[in-house]
């Protein structure tokens, strides 16, 4: 029964795709669990997880500007996530883009997985982990560089040209959404004739609002759990981001 609701489904989802040429994805920390990332919510996530602070103190712009050490500590150890690699959601998302279907990613996520399989048009809301930057002179580094900065005395990342305290490129909590990104998507969003949800709980703000900016009428919602944002879809699908996306013939 089951597979045949699912089936059903994927059907919707199938008609709704080919008559559809500016699609856009909007997607949260669920599309990248497949690759093995923790997502911050649910059971087993980051914020479930026994710290010395809680997790959502420690990745606060005032607790990294008054305890830096700490703050790189967490960081590297939960945030960083090497030899991953895109899975099935991400590499649908690239192939749909590469034929002119889909126009713009928007990810909550950080990992810069979309850019891995091949997305170009990208809004990365909250910032990559990819890119780093001094606080002083602006001067950026990879992540290499912050991996290897943990030998240092205090395990702080420093500018070896200026001695600046290096900041990753995230948004923390307490910090603004860079507007241009955020200017991006909402442009994205409401020009499209499609939006996928995919992999969010919708719960995380100011970047859930804006899907409020959709004008079209076609919303597809892919989630393992429920949200309270369901009511607003035309097609809601209650799976994992892969399985479905990996079902669509594009």
């Amino acid at each position: 029964m089951e597979d045949t609701l699912f089936k059903e489904k994927i059907a919707q989802f199938q008609k709704l795709y080919d008559e559809s040429s500016r699609i856009v994805f909007f997607g949260g920390a669920g599309v990248s669990t497949e690759s093995g990332i923790p997502d911050f919510r649910s059971q087993d996530g980051l914020y479930n997880q026994k710290w010395r602070y809680p997790p959502e103190v420690i990745i606060s712009r005032s607790f990294f500007n008054s305890n830096p050490e700490e703050f790189f500590r967490f960081y590297r150890e939960k945030l960083i996530v090497k030899n991953v690699q895109p899975n099935t959601a991400h590499n649908v998302l690239a192939k749909m883009e590469s034929l002119g279907k889909l126009s713009a990613v928007v990810t909550q996520n950080i990992d810069g997985l979309h850019q891995a399989a091949g997305s170009k048009n990208v809004f990365e809301l909250h910032g990559s982990v990819l890119r780093n930057y001094c606080m002083k002179c602006g001067a950026p580094y990879n992540i290499d560089f912050i991996e290897q900065s943990k030998s240092e005395a205090d395990g702080v990342p420093h500018c070896t040209k200026c001695g600046g305290k290096i900041k990753p490129d995230v948004v923390l909590y307490e910090e603004s959404l860079n507007q241009e990104c955020i200017n991006g998507a909402v442009k994205a969003i409401s020009g499209a004739d499609l939006l996928i949800i995919g992999g969010t709980s919708l719960v995380v703000y100011p970047a859930a609002g804006l899907i409020d900016y959709y004008r079209g009428k076609n919303i597809v919602l892919i989630n393992k759990s429920e949200t309270a944002s369901d009511y607003k879809a035309h097609l809601v699908i209650h799976e994992s981001i892969g399985k479905v996306l990996g079902a669509l013939k594009i």
